[in-house]
């Protein structure tokens, strides 16, 4: 049983722990076993609580004995991107200028624990939550320990919950939960062949006491390697709670009762680029841009009609930039000028038309499919160089949009999207992503289940 656990989804696992065929604490042990085994070789924990999660597996095995009712992820280990606060871990704080301990958990570590889940560590967070005294933007200080890509130990699985998806793709865990404020989830997901799910913004409810802020473009949502594993983690975290000033103050929608209809019926768009994209494409752009195109035409044989359009929308970079300085109020780099009043103006009349313009075209479709990203997983030296030497190179001056480029609109107009794993080209992952309108969550994940159960991830990374 104990070599079964590792690919197995975290909704399958929790069914053997209800049918008494496995305990919580047998199932954290072998996890654990996974971790002792391959951190060393992918840096993907910031912190780990071992004897905490096996008191924590301890007391869900004895609750179960007890007859006690088990929620839907009762004895399934966890882990948290090290920014969501988790009581007693080390954790950091966006601006705050160094890590710290959380005095308490983060409305959704409090639900993910009710649900039964078991915490048992942090996953890295390389760029912004690096604190050591040489920050690199998008990496970890110290190379060596940068998260690595379980597909090619060479390669970095992305920035900012790089540690989490590694975690996931080479089932050190069976899930783990990040955020994305830019495609953070979505992107890492991409690049290790894992799903990762940015939720409509405030569907999931968040507070940090101790270094209060509005997210106004992040989201916290599940990584994970089977879409119904995400469904019940968004049903679990998702929900009104009064604690957040901007999340929505109403019921989740039921994630998981449509889940496995299928897109038979669906009128699905494909772009290739957004109209803008093809300014950040690399030299294996096309190429990949194919891939991803090939996957997505596939629903059409579900019984979805898929529909290329050649719809252009305006880019995000420079208008997302100066919003997010208005909105946090915080200081411009060290050389960039405070946004002017006709600059703040431009920029939200241009997001206005972007999401007028998204709003049109999914009144005509269910959803939009497009890449999640442009290019595969970059060697860590070369993510090193892009991030804090060549960054003239590319676009407005920097990588962060070449890297966000097909992911950031959604952050900026706070609309839901998944990446899927798609296939690969050289041996490295790819990704499609798949939008919907706020609210359309449900609609989303039963598009990515039918996706993926016609295109199961039957392959497993060589690190594991």
């Amino acid at each position: 049983m104990s070599d079964e656990l590792t690919w197995m989804p975290a909704w399958r696992i929790r069914e053997l722990i209800g049918q008494s065929e496995v305990s919580a604490l047998e199932v954290t042990e072998h996890f654990l076993g996974r971790i002792e085994a391959l951190e060393p070789r992918l840096h993907a924990f910031k912190h780990l609580d071992a004897s905490g999660a096996r008191d924590q597996a301890k007391r869900a095995d004895q609750a179960h004995r007890s007859g006690e009712p088990l929620g839907p992820l009762h004895g399934i280990p966890i882990s948290l991107k090290e920014h969501i606060p988790v009581k007693g871990f080390p954790t950091v704080a966006f601006g705050a200028g160094g890590p710290s301990v959380a005095r308490h958990d983060d409305i959704s570590t409090e639900r993910l624990r009710r649900a039964g889940a078991i915490v048992v560590g942090s996953n890295t967070m390389p760029g912004m939550g690096d604190y050591a005294p040489a920050i690199r933007v998008g990496m970890a200080s110290n190379l060596a320990n940068h998260p690595r890509n379980p597909w090619d130990e060479t390669r970095v699985p992305g920035s900012s919950s790089a540690g989490g998806a590694a975690a996931t793709a080479a089932a050190m865990l069976p899930m783990t939960i990040g955020s994305d404020g830019g495609g953070s989830t979505r992107l890492p997901a991409a690049l290790s062949g894992v799903i990762g799910y940015h939720p409509t913004r405030g569907r999931i409810p968040y507070v940090n006491y101790d270094s209060p802020m509005l997210m106004t473009t992040v989201t916290f949502g599940p990584i994970t390697r089977d879409v119904r594993d995400a469904a019940v983690a968004m049903q679990v975290m998702a929900g009104a709670d009064g604690r957040d000033f901007i999340c929505i103050q109403e019921s989740a929608p039921d994630y998981l009762k449509d889940l496995d209809r299928g897109v038979e019926g669906m009128r699905l768009a494909w772009t290739d680029d957004f109209g803008f994209a093809s300014m950040y494409a690399l030299d294996e752009t096309p190429r990949l841009v194919d891939a991803v195109r090939a996957a997505a035409l596939s629903l059409g044989g579900q019984g979805a009609t898929v529909e290329p359009v050649q719809d252009v929308w305006e880019d995000f970079w420079s208008g997302y930039f100066t919003t997010n300085l208005v909105y946090l109020n915080v200081t411009p780099p060290p050389g960039t000028p405070k946004p002017t009043p006709e600059q703040i103006e431009q920029a939200f009349e241009t997001r206005a038309r972007n999401y007028a313009h998204f709003e049109q075209l999914l009144a005509k479709y269910d959803l939009l499919l497009s890449p999640t990203i442009q290019f595969t997983a970059f060697t860590v030296e070369g993510w090193d160089a892009a991030w804090n030497r060549d960054g003239a190179n590319y676009p407005h001056g920097t990588f962060a949009p070449t890297y966000t480029s097909d992911t950031h609109m959604f952050n900026w107009l706070g609309w839901p999207a998944v990446s899927v794993p798609c296939g690969f080209i050289n041996g490295l992952p790819i990704g499609l992503q798949i939008i919907g309108r706020p609210n359309d969550e449900p609609k989303i994940l039963r598009a990515a289940a039918a996706f993926m159960k016609a295109n199961p991830l039957t392959s497993r990374p060589p690190v594991s």
